[in-house]
């Protein structure tokens, strides 16, 4: 995805840039209570521009080496959200993993659901065949956005990832983009 794509309300997805660490900062930082239970515990550096635009740096080597599709949703000038690609595979797998998140001031209007269109949008612009994704046993919320993208529920994966200090249960997603 080399072009930006604009969603309602003035909002645009486009591609991680060199230079958004310090909105990136900013955003992590607003959405710090907010995300806490769906993440891994931060530590204060996490939520500096220095550390986010050395992350900015590294997700763009792996979109370089093709393995992973950073994107950010604005506001303007402001970072709301983000939906990536990652640990892409080609050969026989064609598959990558879906992640996202959205500003709390955003939750509830549609946005991850729209973003999550996208990202499966570029996927399928990356020959990819599957996106799969993956989210905490209670979060119904963020399992309902990828229902409305036409995903399924295909396992769960026990103390798949530690989120909030925890080895979490996590329900599994997949998408098969020829469907």
């Amino acid at each position: 995805m080399q072009r930006p794509v604009e969603l309602d309300g003035g909002l645009v997805v486009r591609e991680l840039a060199r230079g958004d660490g310090a909105a990136l900062a900013e955003a992590y930082l607003r959405n710090r209570e907010h995300l806490a239970p769906w993440e891994p515990s931060r530590t204060a550096t996490f939520f500096t521009a220095e550390w986010q635009e050395s992350e900015v740096e590294a997700a763009l080597q792996r979109l370089e080496a093709g393995s992973a599709l950073p994107l950010v949703i604005v506001d303007g000038d402001e970072i709301v959200g983000r939906v990536n690609l990652s640990d892409i595979v080609r050969g026989v797998f064609l598959n990558a993993n879906l992640g996202y998140w959205v500003d709390v001031r955003y939750t509830g209007r549609g946005l991850a659901t729209t973003a999550v269109g996208v990202a499966v949008h570029a996927a399928r612009g990356l020959g990819l065949h599957r996106v799969q994704a993956g989210t905490l046993v209670h979060n119904r919320a963020s399992q309902v956005v990828l229902e409305r993208n036409g995903f399924e529920r295909f396992g769960l994966a026990r103390r798949y990832l530690r989120i909030a200090g925890e080895w979490q249960d996590h329900v599994l997603f997949e998408r098969l983009l020829e469907d």
